[in-house]
C-alpha cells in the first residue's frame, strides 16, 4: 500500500479537523442550529476551505460514512466463487458490527442518532444516500447476472439487502437513544442481523401467513 505524501497527509488532517469540529458543534447544539461559518471558525479555516472539502453542510456529517458504499461493493465483487450476494452482504454487515463493538459503539450511535433524528435535512439526505447504495448494488448484481434492463430481480434483491442494513441502523439508534442495553448493542445487532438475513435466505413464501 502506498504511503500518502506530505501534501496528502495535510489534506487528510485538515479534512478530519473540519469534520471533528463540525461533529462537536452538532453534538452540542444540533445540526440545524450550526452554520458552516461557525464550523470554519471552530476548525480555524475559511468557509471556502470547508466547502472545498465538503460540498454541502450535510456532508460534514455523512462524509464519515462515505467509504461504506465502496467497501460494500468491493465485498460483493471479491466474494469467493460459490458464495451468494446474500452471504457476502451478510458477512460484510456483521463484520462491521463486530468491529464497532471495540469502539464504544453504543455512545457513538447515541450521539449520531440524536443529531440525525432531530434534523429533517439530515434524514432526507440519509434516504438519498441509502437509495444510492441500493442503485449501485443493483447495477453490480445486474452486471454479474447478465440481467436485462427489464429484469426487476437485481433491484428487488438490492432493495431487500439494503432494507436489512437500514433496519439494523434504525434498531441501533432506537436502542441508543433510550440507552437500553448499550453494553449488549453490538451482540444484539449481530443476532438481529442474522435473523433478518435468515428470513431472506429462506424466502418470504411462508412468512406472516394469515392464520385466521
Amino acid at each position: 500500500m502506498t504511503t500518502p505524501g506530505l501534501r496528502e497527509r495535510k489534506k487528510q488532517q485538515t479534512r478530519a479537523a473540519i469534520a471533528d469540529a463540525a461533529l462537536a458543534l452538532f453534538t452540542e447544539r444540533g445540526f440545524d442550529a450550526v452554520t458552516v461559518a461557525e464550523v470554519a471558525v471552530a476548525a480555524n479555516v475559511s468557509t471556502a476551505t470547508v466547502f472545498n472539502y465538503f460540498p454541502t453542510k450535510e456532508d460534514l456529517l455523512y462524509s464519515r460514512f462515505e467509504a461504506f458504499e465502496e467497501e460494500l461493493l468491493d465485498a460483493i465483487r471479491t466474494r469467493p466463487v460459490g458464495e451468494s450476494v446474500l452471504d457476502a452482504f451478510g458477512r460484510f454487515i456483521l463484520e462491521r458490527s463486530r468491529r464497532g463493538a471495540s469502539r464504544e459503539l453504543g455512545e457513538r450511535v447515541r450521539v449520531t442518532a440524536r443529531i440525525i433524528g432531530d434534523s429533517p435535512a439530515l434524514l432526507a439526505r440519509e434516504r438519498q444516500i441509502v437509495a444510492r447504495y441500493a442503485d449501485a448494488l443493483a447495477e453490480l448484481i445486474a452486471e454479474e447476472t447478465g440481467a436485462g434492463p427489464d429484469d426487476l430481480r437485481p433491484r428487488v434483491a438490492a432493495g431487500a439487502l439494503m432494507a436489512v442494513h437500514r433496519g439494523l441502523i434504525d434498531y441501533a439508534r432506537r436502542r441508543a437513544r433510550t440507552r437500553r442495553g448499550l453494553s449488549r448493542l453490538a451482540a444484539d445487532l449481530e443476532v438481529e442481523g442474522e435473523r433478518a438475513l435468515a428470513l431472506l435466505r429462506e424466502g418470504l413464501g411462508g412468512y406472516a401467513v394469515r392464520r385466521r
